[in-house]
């Protein structure tokens, strides 16, 4: 299900002095149109996130989607998961999204049952899992926390299990890091984003989202015992990865 949302005009105003982003109430309003328009590839991430769960869910097993936002990829996986007794946990620590994913479960009614949860994914027990997926959640987190949730991750999967990682990334070249980043900023301009609004929004993340390169990524998630971790899918900065216990 998609939500119905408000068209994003949150930095079309210019500001003096740029506050770090926060998922808030105003955020929550106009987020599908703002990540639609943000995120090259965000659909084909959402959909095929739905895909690749169906295909590594276990029976009576739980599926974690931790930094659920409006609950895109719960709706996805949802969708596509045929096994008996599964649950998908949905978790996000931003009382105004988990508030409007409240009322757009309400509404859909998705047929696997979903559990909402208010919380940090840092104090989560994961247990029984067979699918977990961080979409564009990990880049929030502080660098020195995220090998401890990784690993918390992976201790909660069941073999075989499935974690879905998508994040926006950068490159070690220098200069294909400038040039990807033209790139993005060309792709917000195609949607109808202002340069002042490409501005003020690039400096309000800057101050809370750190990205990394894949290297780095892979690195991390292979030294947590991951078996298998690849690259599925990228369009320019954003990237989504497959690691399998």
């Amino acid at each position: 299900m998609q939500p119905c949302s408000a068209h994003d005009s949150l930095y079309l105003a210019p500001r003096q002095d740029v506050p770090g982003f926060e998922f808030d109430a105003a955020v929550a309003r106009v987020f599908p149109d703002m990540i639609r328009r943000s995120v090259p590839g965000y659909g084909t991430v959402i959909s095929l996130t739905g895909v690749l769960a169906a295909q590594y869910v276990q029976p009576e097993t739980f599926c974690y989607d931790l930094g659920c936002s409006l609950g895109a990829a719960v709706f996805s996986m949802a969708r596509h998961i045929q096994q008996p007794g599964c649950r998908i946990i949905a978790v996000d620590k931003s009382t105004a999204m988990v508030e409007r994913c409240k009322e757009i479960l309400q509404e859909a009614r998705p047929q696997v049952p979903v559990d909402l949860l208010c919380a940090d994914a840092n104090d989560l027990t994961i247990q029984r899992a067979s699918v977990v997926v961080l979409n564009f959640t990990l880049q929030f987190i502080e660098r020195r926390h995220r090998i401890e949730l990784l690993e918390k991750l992976y201790e909660g999967l069941l073999p075989g299990g499935a974690l879905i990682v998508s994040e926006k990334i950068t490159f070690s070249d220098p200069r294909q890091a400038q040039r990807i980043t033209e790139l993005h900023h060309a792709f917000k301009r195609a949607e109808g984003y202002s340069d002042l609004e490409i501005s003020q929004k690039r400096t309000a993340l800057e101050r809370v989202l750190f990205p990394e390169t894949i290297a780095e990524h892979v690195e991390r998630l292979t030294g947590v015992g991951f078996s298998s971790c690849e690259v599925w899918f990228q369009c320019l900065n954003f990237m989504s990865l497959l690691a399998l216990k």
